[in-house]
């Protein structure tokens, strides 16, 4: 069996002229991750499925152009908030913040410059178990129109043990809001659409929406909806019904509520499994909610990796703070003062069944 490695090379360069670096992380199993510098960015991740046969089960595109000139957060680090501020605005500590406005009339995804579009810098690692890159940047006070200066720290770690964990790390020098999330799109299939994929959330709430995607303060129970997926179930068995949540996201597009607030317990959010290949992808994190996007927004305009990538190509599954929270006094908190630090995990787990 191999041993984990790390390699690095230039993936590409940015029109300023600065360089952008791809690092792959192998492991002893055929495990392979690309991570680009540009958005801290998966591009490819490779895994085995149920007869070893080796897919790549992320959607992205084919060079870095393309990633600078449209990418729907294809991959991405997000930051500094994940999901949705309701008017691009929040109080803080008595003080009024205007955020960019990138999302109709709201801001999404950190704004129109987030942390998808910061060229970070990438230090490879390997261990006796483990190959790895840790991401650093610093996102200046003001930055989009968050206060506070940030210094981040992201780390992409593939273990012998099937696994990629992610942890977000952050300082700041003035009180801030802060969610930091991970936006790959997965296809356990690598062609075709997720719909047929099955889903489990053990989750008994979700947070419903408005219009524009942005909460209303309740956490509804999950139990006779379509987003009940306390239970595996097929994405595409309640996707398609008339309700009103369903309507207002094209599709799931809503937070669900893993647990009462962020701490350092991980726990399952997810667990997504594709019977015709045997793989599964189980999503564990310390977050109290997790974002399930069924890929509704995907048009067939964008393609890469020789695919074209139409309406539910891929998914998210986003573990992250609740969306909308800074005007959501009921939510967990996301506030980042000095002294303290930001510490939130993410856990891939792959994992496959027999045919």
């Amino acid at each position: 069996m191999k041993a984990s490695a790390t390699t690095q090379q230039i993936y590409g360069t940015l029109a300023d002229g600065v360089e952008v670096t791809v690092v792959t992380l192998t492991n002893g199993h055929g495990i392979e991750v690309d991570v680009i510098s540009y958005g801290g960015t998966i591009t490819r991740l490779v895994v085995p499925d149920a007869a070893g046969r080796l897919g790549d089960i992320v959607l992205g595109l084919d060079n870095l152009d393309a990633y600078v000139a449209s990418s729907p957060y294809f991959g991405s680090i997000i930051g500094r908030y994940g999901n949705r501020i309701a008017g691009g605005r929040f109080e803080l500590e008595g003080s009024e913040y205007r955020l960019a406005v990138n999302d109709g009339e709201n801001h999404l995804h950190g704004g129109a410059v987030g942390f998808d579009k910061l060229n970070w810098t990438m230090t490879p690692f390997t261990t006796k178990t483990s190959s790895g890159v840790t991401l650093t940047a610093t996102s200046p006070d003001g930055d989009q129109g968050y206060p506070g200066t940030l210094a981040l720290s992201v780390t992409y770690e593939l273990t012998e043990a099937n696994e990629l964990g992610l942890r977000f790390s952050a300082t700041t020098d003035k009180p801030t809001i802060l969610n930091l999330t991970h936006h790959s799109y997965f296809n356990l299939s690598g062609s075709g659409d997720i719909l047929g994929h099955e889903l489990l959330i053990p989750a008994e709430r979700f947070t419903v929406v408005r219009e524009g995607l942005i909460p209303t303060g309740e956490l509804r129970d999950v139990t006779g909806t379509p987003f009940d997926f306390r239970r595996p179930k097929a994405i595409e068995q309640n996707i398609d019904e008339e309700d009103a949540q369903l309507e207002l996201g094209l599709g799931y597009d809503h937070n669900w509520v893993l647990k009462d607030s962020a701490d350092n317990e991980l726990v399952l959010a997810a667990r997504l499994s594709e019977k015709t290949c045997g793989r599964i992808l189980e999503v564990w994190s310390t977050e109290p909610g997790v974002q399930f996007y069924s890929g509704n927004s995907l048009d067939g305009s964008l393609q890469g990796k020789g695919v074209v990538y139409n309406c539910r190509s891929g998914l998210c599954l986003e573990p992250q703070r609740f969306p909308d929270s800074p005007n959501q006094p009921a939510f967990p908190p996301v506030t980042l003062r000095p002294g303290e630090k930001y510490d939130a995990r993410i856990v891939y787990r792959f994992l496959t069944v027999s045919k």
